[in-house]
């Protein structure tokens, strides 16, 4: 069977071709019982209109891009399906841009992208949407765009953004592996120009001060979101004299590679090594032992920073009033079988200091 066309739409509505076209394209000019007619019509027939036609159609364009630059094929993957949920919902286009966050090109790719496609706005994942150059620079060429960014709060800084609170994550992290019995806790960073870097290297800081312990900077060490710093960076904390009974990576892909330096090193994760990740990732699942993470809701995240540019199109077109407000996400804790008490220690109930109430 072929795809209904908006002719059928048209007919079966009882309506002209020109009116089924002004109640897709959301004009209000059309009254509200014929506009009502018609969508039923749509929603019975499952017509889908076609988004490329329809933006040549239209003073609107009816296509956005999301644009990354994200080794974790899981992490861009995930980000994909829950732009283009929200595209479909709502009867957009999606233009997937990969790119270099380092170019020095990259304001002029960006600008050229959105003119060459026609796109009515961008959705920018990590780093891109951290660099404040490239976001002034999308501003002042009347770029419409919504960041998703790692922060604790709203940044309230003029430019709408979907915000992940990676610090209060990385906390709840290492407070589990305190109360435990962790005190030597090992950090493996992940790219430092990724905001969320610094943001979950903070949260674990943080949790140990306010539970008293000083920390001991031979157990952080740099590195990137990659399978084999992590297993590199296990191999060295492994080998310092006093090693850490713990190590909590940046994400799973540095917690998977720190698992297999632990099997190499014929360590029995969880009693002699506890490790923890961070994200959620097929790699917190399919080792074994799982990995205790924080759940990052990447897809969902991706949706509504789409939803989020989406209001702002349909505000600044006259179809909406109120302003979206940016959004909070906070990554859940989820423990599994790699992290347990360190051997010949017993759990205690562990508190924060006195005079330092635990973090949000």
């Amino acid at each position: 069977m072929r795809n209904p066309t908006i002719k059928d739409v048209a007919k079966s509505s009882g309506v002209s071709l020109k009116t089924v076209s002004r109640v897709i394209n959301r004009e209000a000019s059309v009254r509200a019982d014929t506009r009502e007619k018609v969508e039923r019509t749509i929603e019975a027939l499952g017509y889908q209109p076609n988004p490329s036609a329809r933006g040549l159609r239209s003073t609107h364009a009816y296509a956005i891009g999301l644009v990354y630059d994200n080794p974790n094929a899981h992490y861009v993957i995930s980000m994909q399906e829950g732009v283009l949920s929200a595209c479909r919902e709502r009867g957009f286009g999606l233009q997937i841009h990969p790119c270099d966050s380092s170019s020095p090109a990259l304001a002029r790719e960006l600008c050229a992208l959105v003119e060459r496609n026609r796109l009515a706005g961008l959705v920018l994942a990590p780093p891109m949407s951290e660099q404040h150059e490239l976001v002034s620079t999308l501003s002042k060429h009347g770029i419409d765009f919504v960041r998703i960014i790692s922060s604790r709060e709203d940044p309230h800084d003029g430019s709408p953004c979907v915000y992940v609170d990676d610090r209060s994550a990385a906390y709840a992290i290492t407070e589990h592996l305190i109360q435990l019995g962790h005190k030597r806790i090992g950090f493996l960073w992940g790219e430092p120009h990724h905001r969320s870097s610094p943001e979950r290297y903070q949260g674990y800081a943080d949790a140990l001060k306010d539970y008293g312990i000083v920390q001991d900077k031979k157990l952080v060490l740099p590195g990137r979101y990659a399978f084999d710093d992590g297993f590199r960076g296990a191999r060295k904390l492994l080998a310092l004299k006093d090693p850490p009974t713990a190590i909590f990576g940046s994400n799973d892909e540095i917690a998977a590679g720190v698992l297999a330096a632990a099997r190499s090193s014929g360590l029995d994760v969880p009693w002699d090594l506890s490790i923890a990740g961070f994200e959620d990732s097929p790699f917190s699942k399919q080792a074994w032992p799982a990995l205790t993470t924080a759940r990052q809701s990447t897809g969902e995240i991706g949706r509504h920073a789409a939803l989020h540019l989406m209001a702002d199109l349909q505000r600044e077109n006259g179809e909406g009033f109120a302003e979206p407000s940016n959004e909070c996400f906070v990554p859940e804790l989820v423990v599994r079988g790699s992290t347990a008490p360190p051997k010949n220690n017993t759990p205690k109930t562990a508190a924060p200091r006195a005079g330092q109430p635990r973090k949000a």
